[in-house]
């Protein structure tokens, strides 16, 4: 029994020593933003950090506990030359985190003293195979839209220094959020990349659709009254969102026969229960044909 497990003990040592080691390299933060819906974005620099799209990171800050580490999406691009997380304000830990930042404060905040950051990582997720398929389906809900600001990012760089080379054809994004807030901070993004898409005349290049799960009749009364403006009422973006939850099964079928005899990437970051659905529709659309369409799957779960 001892020779079976000594060997992945002492493995399992050698991952804590690096993880250790790693962990105190010199982490600095170069800058803090505040977003819409008690939402920070903590931008940083670390020797030697390489990321790829839709990573992860273990953080840990001393100010606010000296033995509690946290994973947090990495929300930058490789191409950027900082990485970044955003963080949600809805526990103990990421209150204590938004006060040792200064950000419960008016004033600007020096940058000697913002409080010191551990990083463990970044470690891998399915989503670093976004850039396989020549089409891919992201499905974020609600801060599960992160990794999906990563990709968004890269795309968008990638698409600005060499499109020919880039072997993603099409993407079609959906964003399922319950309150109108939340969509503030990513907005900017969409923005950005409707703009550019349509400077390169392709458009078509990116689909997306937001859907608001949430509202109650003031919000209604609101949204209807703007309905006719050009550009969307909450999102300022030029695709209207829309209300209610989507029909998975119509947008595989629409998918599916816009896209015959493809391999589909279908990668979410969600509940448990989305991930159900998505699943089975997967499935369900695949045809049994190795030259028809097939929907991959890819999940991570929160």
């Amino acid at each position: 029994t001892w020779k079976w497990v000594v060997g992945p003990m002492f493995l399992y040592l050698c991952e804590r020593l690096v993880r250790f080691w790693r962990s105190q390299q010199k982490v600095v933060i170069t800058k803090v933003v505040i977003h819409p819906f008690k939402t920070i974005e903590l931008q940083m620099m670390k020797k030697g950090f390489k990321m790829e799209v839709g990573q992860y990171i273990f953080v840990k800050c001393p100010a606010v506990s000296k033995l509690e580490w946290h994973p947090f999406t990495l929300t930058s691009a490789p191409e950027e030359d900082y990485f970044s997380i955003h963080v949600r304000i809805v526990g103990d830990w990421t209150e204590g985190l938004f006060n040792a930042c200064g950000c419960d404060k008016q004033e600007f905040q020096d940058a000697w003293k913002l409080p010191k950051i551990a990083v463990d990582g970044p470690f891998g997720t399915a989503s670093e195979d976004v850039f396989s398929y020549e089409t891919v389906m992201l499905v974020g809900a609600g801060i599960g839209v992160t990794p999906f600001a990563s990709v968004l990012k890269s795309v968008w760089y990638k698409y600005c220094h060499d499109a020919t080379n880039l072997k993603l054809k099409k993407i079609y994004f959906y964003w399922l959020c319950r309150d109108t807030h939340a969509f503030e901070w990513f907005a900017d993004l969409l923005q950005s990349l409707e703009a550019q898409m349509q400077e390169k005349n392709n458009a078509e290049f990116l689909s997306y659709n937001i859907y608001l799960t949430g509202w109650d009749e003031s919000q209604a009364t609101h949204f209807a009254v703007h309905h006719e403006e050009e550009k969307d009422v909450i999102t300022g973006l030029k695709q209207k969102t829309l209300y209610g939850r989507p029909n998975w099964e119509n947008e595989f079928k629409t998918i599916a026969s816009q896209h015959p005899g493809s391999r589909i990437g279908v990668f979410l970051c969600g509940p448990e229960g989305l991930a159900d659905t998505l699943n089975k529709q997967s499935i369900s659309n695949s045809e049994a044909d190795p030259r028809g369409v097939h929907f991959i799957f890819n999940k991570e779960n929160f």
